[in-house]
């Protein structure tokens, strides 16, 4: 598959992740943002995750996951995605803070609105979602580099520099 085709399925499959990522971010009733109340926020690192951790059996397991595996698995398509658009965010620093700082934005929304509930817990998970789906791209790239090299016989000019940064580190 060309390079521009997978950009292009890339950048489309972004679009729809967003779209959802709003909706239950912001929108879905199902996740307690549809009705009016005391607002509730954590100012404290690891304070949300010891206690669904600590109390997991009378919040019950779907509780558990839901937060704290939700919020990871919710940022590894951005992590996994954003460095197939955009050439300057192919470094693991670069990604886990594009993350951090998308993660931040969306807490800080949900502050503003009173949507949901600002947790700094949340912010830390969505930073290693996104730093587990640049894994992902990195590992997928090197795969489909292998791939176009057992295909063709020959390394492409992008695939020749990035064999050479790696040879260079070795």
């Amino acid at each position: 598959m060309p390079r521009k085709v997978i950009k292009a399925l890339g950048t489309c499959l972004f679009l729809l992740y967003m779209a959802g990522l709003v909706y239950f971010l912001f929108l879905s009733e199902e996740y307690g943002h549809g009705g009016a109340g005391e607002y509730n926020y954590n100012i404290y690192p690891f304070r949300e995750i010891i206690r669904y951790i600590r109390y997991r059996k009378l919040l019950g397991t779907w509780a558990v996951l839901t937060n704290l595996l939700g919020n990871v698995i919710g940022f590894i398509p951005f992590g996994a995605l954003v460095p197939l658009m955009v050439r300057g965010a192919r470094s693991a620093w670069r990604m886990t803070l594009l993350s951090f700082e998308i993660s931040a934005l969306v807490e800080v929304s949900q502050l503003i609105f009173r949507v949901g509930c600002f947790d700094v817990d949340d912010m830390i998970l969505n930073t290693l979602g996104g730093l587990l789906g640049y894994l992902v791209f990195r590992v997928m790239s090197r795969w489909y580099l292998a791939l176009e090299v057992r295909k063709t016989g020959k390394v492409s000019e992008a695939g020749s520099s990035a064999a050479k940064k790696c040879r260079n580190r070795g």
